[in-house]
């Protein structure tokens, strides 16, 4: 199971981070270990002093494929949910300073959760969806799949042209603008709409 993680497809995220609006999706990895197992504690890893939540809405892939065409790219997911894309973000600056890659900063054991998933509907993806966050019950994040710069089925196309597509891979498709930082104790809750996805401790 591969996890694909879209950076930057939200215009005021990437100005937030002083980031340049990409012309192309920019794409990188997480391994299996990353994700954080259903019923297992998240605890704050001890080699950062800066954890960023990001939070974002996750397709799950149901079908094999390669070189998947955009209006083709509909049928390879098959349920969605909203995630967490957990960065080091003191380690992600440091790492960017010297053009080296994110992985440590990114792909961490327990850097990516996932909440209950929603099976689609053939006109789920029809209009825009909106998901949100919150911490300790104040909204930090909240975004829509309208505002995305590159749509899902145009990530899902983009991605086949270099890695092929297995089922139960995870895309986690970009986070809007509100990514900021959290410590122990805090209460993290993710929204589809109105409905309740996940709720995680930092412990």
């Amino acid at each position: 199971m591969k996890i694909f993680c879209v950076g930057r497809n939200y215009v005021d995220h990437a100005k937030e981070l002083g980031n340049a609006v990409p012309e192309e999706p920019v794409i990188f990895m997480k391994p299996k270990s990353a994700l954080l197992q259903p019923n297992t504690p998240f605890y704050y890893p001890e080699f950062t002093n800066e954890l960023h939540y990001e939070a974002e809405l996750v397709l799950r892939i149901s079908k094999n494929g390669k070189y998947i065409q955009e209006h083709q790219a509909h049928r390879y997911y098959d349920a969605i949910t909203v995630g967490i894309d957990f960065t080091a973000r003191d380690i992600q600056a440091e790492l960017k300073k010297k053009g080296l890659p994110w992985e440590k900063a990114k792909a961490w054991d327990q850097s990516a959760v996932v909440g209950k998933w929603m099976p689609l509907q053939p006109d789920t993806m029809r209009s825009p969806l909106q998901f949100s966050m919150q911490k300790n019950k104040e909204l930090v994040q909240d975004g829509n799949t309208s505002q995305m710069i590159f749509s899902c089925d145009h990530i899902i196309a983009h991605i086949t042209q270099y890695f092929s597509l297995n089922i139960g891979d995870l895309i986690f498709t970009g986070t809007p603008a509100g990514v900021g930082e959290c410590v122990v104790g805090d209460i993290l809750e993710g929204y589809l709409g109105q409905e309740k996805m996940f709720e995680l401790e930092i412990k």
